[in-house]
């Protein structure tokens, strides 16, 4: 098994620096000259931005102070691009131009002469010289989109010098990404690329033999990356809506002028949308798997508005590798999936057989979620399987993470088989049992899971196993111990009812009550990384027992009222 792993890490070693060498073949030497070219004289549309305006980010920014990231830098009169940035995800969000949306809210004159003066300071600072975060694939594209949808903000009332330079530039750009676009890593930035140089084809003037090949690689990469089921091959329920607000207005943008909308944009769409409705709990929410993290409501509400296809959620994305199970009000939604690929796995979480659990308005069992914009040390604690609803054995993941800076933070060794066997009886309950091998190579265990609805919503039942490969008790001589976490969301309060029994009280009055007699109950402290205010401190429920003794325990959540 040791010489399994090596030789595995050894392949990725040689796959990662075969892909940075034929990279760095493909770009050659970058320099600023190898993509001029003519400046086009003029736009001829700005597709819809679907993001909400925030007013006083508008006044801030004008003011020289930058809302950005979780974190407000004071320029004090210095251009942004020229001093030092709080924070990596600081310089992405200030570099990709997203919070040009807020000066939609802009009404004198004075603000737009201001905001102008902001964008020839980046062209002066790094719109010609390649290099770093500004110059990063994803970045590019998010810019594009972001001077393309709010060229009419900028460009109102302009000088004709400032109109030439911004243009020029913003050609510059789309010359620059469609040069870099085949050795963008393998991910959601990759479809972002084909968004913005399919976006920028139909709102700048060009042949229409480069329209038909920005639409025809936008094809291509909808294909690859949105599944039949609708979801998104990273398996992030965040990644869907990204690209919804990026592609909707592409949509429309292909409509109004009259060109042939992408084959695939259309269909793809409309795959999507249930797939959203899927993660969605009753409250509105996204659930929070796999990077997924907190989602402005109007954010959400904006794409739902565009939403044609109707009709109630599945009850699994086959593909996406999730079931949902709901009756009454009660929604329970688990992961039974890992990462579809190594690329993939940069993101993943560690999270196989976690679930989520919501009541009405109100979610009771989350996962930890992503944090928004905290640094990388929280990062990859919130893809640890202890920041999961989900099963740990001696505190460990159930996925392993490169530490090696070389290859990323892929997932090297951990889950490579999962189980899924699911029976309904409609109306009455509905049920899925699952497995997963994550435990194997380290302790020899298959973590089993069942989850029941029944009694009309009302009952949640589960059952956790952790047993050998050939299905028999883990035995009376493993020492392991093991942990089923049950995180709760901030806004439900906990008490301890009995050594067996934890009440849970939403602020509406909703209460349930979990009961396990199998294992140690308790009340611990938890970390909830997806608040909309940052990383936040929770309580969470674990139930602690020792697989020499007690190889399985049973619980539930019962609906009280």
């Amino acid at each position: 098994m040791l010489f399994s792993r090596k030789r595995r890490l050894l392949y990725l070693y040689l796959r990662e620096g075969w892909r940075r060498f034929a990279r760095r073949l493909s770009l050659g030497r970058m320099t600023a000259l190898r993509f001029t070219g003519s400046t086009p004289d003029r736009l001829i549309v700005a597709p819809t931005d679907l993001r909400a305006v925030d007013p006083f980010a508008a006044e801030e920014i004008l003011a020289g102070r930058y809302p950005l990231a979780g974190r407000v830098l004071d320029t004090e009169g210095d251009s942004p691009f020229e001093i030092d940035l709080p924070s990596h995800e600081f310089a992405i969000r200030l570099h990709s131009f997203g919070w040009l949306r807020h000066m939609r809210a802009i009404h004198d004159e004075a603000g737009h002469v201001r905001l102008r003066q902001i964008i020839d300071d980046w062209m002066g600072v790094h719109g010609r010289s390649i290099g770093g975060i500004p110059w990063e694939a994803d970045v590019i594209a998010q810019r594009i989109i972001a001077w393309l949808s709010h060229s009419p903000v900028v460009l109102r009332n302009a000088e004709h010098g400032f109109y030439r330079r911004f243009l020029k530039n913003l050609a510059f750009q789309v010359r620059y990404l469609r040069h870099i676009a085949e050795t963008v890593a393998d991910g959601e930035a990759r479809l972002r690329v084909r968004i913005a140089l399919a976006m920028a084809s139909v709102s700048m003037p060009v042949s229409d033999s480069v329209i038909r090949n920005a639409a025809r690689r936008l094809d291509l990469e909808l294909d690859r990356q949105i599944l039949p089921d609708g979801g998104h091959f990273s398996r992030s329920p965040r990644a869907g809506l990204e690209l919804l607000l990026d592609l909707l207005p592409l949509r429309q943008t292909y409509v109004n002028l009259g060109h042939d909308v992408p084959s695939r944009l259309i269909s793809c769409i409309d795959r999507m949308y249930p797939a959203l409705r899927f993660f969605r709990h009753q409250g509105g929410e996204l659930a929070l798997f796999n990077g997924a993290t907190s989602v402005p409501a109007h954010e959400l509400a904006s794409v739902l508005r565009y939403d044609e296809t109707a009709g109630e959620p599945f009850r699994s994305l086959p593909h996406a590798l999730y079931e949902r199970l709901s009756l009454g009000d009660s929604v329970v939604i688990m992961d039974t999936g890992r990462p579809l690929s190594v690329d993939l796995s940069r993101s993943a979480h560690a999270g196989c057989l976690s679930f989520e659990m919501s009541s009405g308005r109100n979610r009771f069992v989350i996962n930890s979620g992503a944090p928004k914009f905290a640094g990388e040390r929280f990062r990859q604690m919130a893809r640890l399987t202890a920041a999961h609803s989900t099963v740990t054995v001696d505190d460990t993941s159930s996925c392993r993470f490169s530490q090696s800076r070389f290859l990323g933070a892929i997932m090297t060794e951990g889950v490579t088989r999962v189980e899924v066997e699911r029976k309904d009886d409609p109306g009455r309950f509905e049920f899925v049992k699952a497995s997963h091998d994550g435990y194997l190579g380290a302790f020899g265990l298959i973590h089993e899971r069942d989850l029941a609805i029944l009694n009309a919503g009302r009952l949640i039942r589960g059952r956790d196993r952790l047993a050998r490969a050939d299905g028999s008790d883990a035995g009376p001589e493993n020492p392991a111990v093991a942990v089923a976490r049950f995180h709760i969301h901030p806004a439900i309060g906990m008490r301890q009812h009995s050594a067996s029994e934890i009440h849970l009280s939403a602020p509406d009055g909703e209460a349930w009550l979990f009961a396990c007699r199998d294992g140690d109950v308790a009340i611990e402290e938890d970390i909830f990384f997806a608040d909309p205010s940052g990383v936040r401190a929770s309580s969470q429920i674990t139930v602690t027992f020792a697989l020499a003794t007690q190889p399985e325990i049973q619980w539930t959540f019962t609906r009280e009222g």
